[in-house]
């Protein structure tokens, strides 16, 4: 069962989002966070997959992204968001929207991907939610990007975004073929936040370490040993700020699971029902 829906942020801004699963039937609800300028349509096919599991799960779109991109901006210039908006709005709205959908009593998980693990702390409500499950998730600071990134990343921090923001008013990454359009202050945030040790924390200091050391939930963390973009050293510093929850590392090789590759993206793959998913499926279930 799938069902588009829509609900309003805090602020009164429409987001959409889909429906997976029968909300009276499902036992447990699970808010799937996307990574950076992913749109929510990517994670379809896992998102079906929890559902026959049992699970209801929403997938949505942050403001600007997807469906959640209003027709009245053919680009992006002037549209305004940060990636605080799409936290502390977007997906507190998100959470909330579940929880209103799910059976009472039924316990909240969260997935992030990429940048869906990074902002939970920053989230109105997340304490309400049972576990969390990172894939691909890591920092972000570019001088820990897997290596080969490095050059990449230097030439989109240093180079390409002083020049085309000004100019475009945003970040026109479907015409550069980079990560995809994103509203001018979530490029800004993002590379500030990329450009420090700190990551996020370099932004919000004491008063965000102490946000996600008080998280309490239990995670389970999946990385790839050939993630294009997260390496090791990535991986282990953004997990570091949830110093107070009992962790589950995973970082898997291709080769752990019969596959030539998974990278950043791979884990959302149908390819991988059988392999990946199911770490995720009883992860939740020892959760419930």
């Amino acid at each position: 069962m799938t069902q588009p829906v829509r609900f309003l942020a805090d602020d009164g801004f429409e987001l959409h989002g889909t429906l997976h699963g029968d909300a009276a039937q499902a036992q447990t609800a699970v808010l799937l966070a996307p990574a950076m300028g992913v749109p929510q349509r990517f994670y379809a096919d896992f998102a079906q997959w929890l559902a026959r599991q049992g699970h209801l799960v929403l997938c949505f779109d942050y403001r600007g992204i997807g469906a959640s991109r209003p027709p009245s901006h053919r680009t992006l210039r002037g549209f305004e968001a940060d990636v605080s908006t799409w936290a502390e709005r977007d997906t507190a709205a998100a959470l909330r929207f579940l929880e209103s959908q799910a059976a009472d009593g039924a316990p909240l998980h969260w997935i992030g991907h990429s940048l869906g693990g990074q902002i939970v702390g920053l989230v109105p409500g997340h304490e309400r939610v049972a576990s969390i499950v990172t894939v691909g998730c890591g920092s972000g600071y570019w001088l820990q990007n897997a290596w080969k990134l490095r050059v990449y990343v230097w030439w989109l921090w240093f180079v390409i975004c002083p020049i085309v923001m000004p100019l475009a008013g945003y970040f026109p990454g479907r015409r550069l073929k980079k990560i995809g359009d994103l509203p001018y202050g979530v490029m800004r945030q993002w590379r500030r936040w990329c450009l420090h040790r700190d990551y996020l924390m370099s932004e919000g200091g004491a008063r965000w370490r102490e946000r996600y050391a008080a998280i309490r939930a239990p995670l389970l963390s999946l990385s790839f040993t050939d993630d294009e973009y997260m390496s090791a050293a990535n991986t282990a510093s953004i997990h570091g700020f949830y110093s107070g929850s009992e962790k589950t590392m995973k970082r898997i090789a291709p080769a752990d699971i019969g596959a030539r590759q998974i990278g950043h993206f791979g884990f959302f793959r149908k390819r991988f029902e059988a392999t990946l998913w199911p770490q995720v499926g009883q992860w939740l279930a020892r959760s419930a």
